[in-house]
């Protein structure tokens, strides 16, 4: 069988590039490299080994395309170049070039606009026999296949938000820049209120907690409104919906802070668009880089079931390391996939909400350190407390762990453990000012367990000494995480299941109330497990400065 060619405009860019690392691995590909510069492009693709065949070119989207389409004779050509909502009066010029000489079209547009007016091709597609999709990439594709994995069951879909928090070490292509720049502060049409209302990109915003049951949550993140292609494309699909409503959480915050007060400036009219600007935050935001180097991605539904309750579901995406920024890619990829499969997408021009489903991305996301699960909140809302702050991953844990956690009311377990002390004074004077357990080699330990109010009191008695503690569900910015209230001092902690472990990971912690730096704080290396059907536990406290202060370690029944 003939290999089946595809042109990628922008192949060397920001997305077209990770585009083709993705394809790379397929002998039945050649990849055609093409920008406005033949030399980027070779550069792009001579240090790299590839069983598909990639040829660099130019090719300039501002020339005579349908002459440069009949020098390369592609099967498939791929605009990932943009930004899209800058592409002017002959913006669909690639298009009518493509269904002119039947070659399949795709593009990572992101612009509501442009996405929305591809349709208007529909007609001369399906004559020449060929598709063209718009807007292939995480939003509206990902986002649409995931509004309806998670509304299943629902008569109604009454609300649908989304945001994206790329790792600050993503690496951000100056076109993406381009068209934030282009349309932060300035009017778009948005579903709220179940009706279409004026809207202004980065001038209004929501907090959210990306926390796949059971990983290690990215930090509660700010998110902004951004002009998508799902906020015409979702209304279409689900029109009983109240609200669309998506956003992006650019980090660090002090950048993203400042995006926000700019457009604020162009929504007031003071500044007619950040446009000249493009140049000074493509500097900024690919310089100044601090945090973890981790991104995510949420979707979250509300609605109504047959029996007209509630329902509130949440889908979360985390992406480690440099796999995250190939999400957006992804889209594109498993559709040409699909081709060589022998799955061709139906012809016609539209956006492509319609033409992938989440089991088409599973296989995509475990070749790479990207960690997806759902969360019901109606479902867990009277679970215990480790249950609903776990989710589906509480299933999986070991039925020791899940049976000392379960209880209505009241609950006191028994066993044996072994303390060890710090060898400071200092970290022995903190160690008894907080009541921690007194060095011993077999010291008797029980445990009562109080619910009340959703929240948990733990009293600990080690020997004679009572050592107490109120654990609750984080709000806020300590959202998904378990917060454990000792005296004055709280910490937030995540659960993460680690194999056949549950590890308690520090994450915020307070004093009086007053959030302090995590590097100020103590540290913490503790977990249950589950030996030979017995619960068991460790805890080992210490401190950057005073060193270890505390470790104990045991089992209870």
């Amino acid at each position: 069988m003939s290999p089946l060619k595809v042109l990628i405009v922008g192949g060397y860019g920001t997305f077209g590039g990770r585009l083709v690392d993705l394809l790379s691995d397929d002998a039945r590909l050649v990849l055609i490299v093409a920008g406005r510069s033949t030399q980027r492009a070779v550069e792009f693709c001579s240090p790299r080994t590839a069983q598909a065949r990639l040829v660099a070119t130019e090719f300039d989207r501002d020339g005579d395309v349908r002459e440069q389409l009949r020098k390369w004779a592609p099967n498939v050509l791929v605009d990932a170049s943009g930004p899209f909502q800058s592409y002017g009066e002959r913006r669909y010029q690639l298009i009518e070039a493509c269904i002119a000489q039947h070659v399949q079209y795709l593009d990572l547009a992101d612009g509501a606009e442009f996405v929305d007016g591809v349709s208007a091709f529909d007609a001369a597609a399906r004559s020449a026999g060929v598709s063209v999709l718009s807007g292939v990439s995480s939003f509206p594709v990902l986002t649409a296949a995931l509004v309806r994995h998670l509304s299943v069951g629902m008569t109604r879909v009454a609300t649908i938000r989304a945001g994206i928090a790329p790792s600050p070490y993503a690496g951000v292509g100056t076109n993406v820049i381009r068209a934030i720049a282009s349309y932060a502060g300035k009017s778009v049409a948005l579903r709220r209120g179940g009706q279409s209302v004026v809207a202004h990109p980065f001038t209004e915003s929501i907090r959210f907690t990306i926390a796949p049951p059971g990983k290690l949550p990215l930090r509660n993140t700010l998110f902004s409104l951004v002009d998508v292609p799902d906020l015409r494309a979702l209304p279409k699909l689900w029109p009983e919906a109240d609200e669309v409503w998506v956003g992006a959480g650019p980090v660090p915050q002090i950048l993203h802070r400042a995006l926000i007060a700019c457009a604020w400036l162009v929504r007031w009219r003071l500044f007619p668009s950040l446009l000249p600007l493009a140049g000074l935050m493509s500097g900024l935001v690919n310089r100044l880089r601090w945090g973890e180097h981790r991104g995510g991605m949420f979707v979250t539904v509300n609605g109504l079931d047959g029996r007209q309750r509630e329902v509130e579901r949440s889908w979360h995406l985390l992406a480690e390391g440099d796999d995250g920024p190939y999400i957006p890619s992804m889209a594109i990829e498993a559709v040409i996939r699909k081709m060589l499969d022998g799955h061709p997408p139906a012809p016609g021009a539209r956006a492509a909400v319609h033409d992938l489903e989440l089991s088409d991305y599973q296989a995509l996301f475990a070749k790479r350190a990207i960690y997806v699960g759902s969360r019901d909140e109606t479902r867990t809302i009277a679970a215990p407390l480790f249950e609903r702050l776990l989710g589906d991953a509480w299933h999986g844990l070991p039925a020791a762990i899940k049976q000392l956690h379960t209880f209505s009311s009241e609950s006191e377990v028994s066993g044996r453990c072994v303390v060890e002390r710090g060898p400071g004074w200092l970290s022995n004077c903190i160690a008894s000012l907080f009541r921690l357990p007194a060095a011993g080699d077999d010291v008797p330990v029980s445990v009562r367990f109080i619910t009340q109010n959703g929240q948990e009191r733990w009293l600990r008695t080690f020997g004679r000494r009572i050592f107490a503690s109120t654990m609750r569900h984080g709000q806020g910015r300590s959202e998904r995480l378990l917060c454990e209230k000792i005296g004055p001092c709280e910490f937030a902690q995540a659960l993460v299941v680690d194999g056949e472990k549950l590890r308690f990971v520090m994450r915020r912690w307070s004093l009086f109330g007053i959030p302090l730096p995590l590097w100020l704080g103590p540290r913490s290396d503790s977990f249950e497990c589950e030996d030979q059907g017995r619960f068991r536990f460790h805890v080992d406290i210490s401190h950057p400065l005073l060193g270890s202060i505390v470790r104990y370690r045991g089992w209870l029944q």
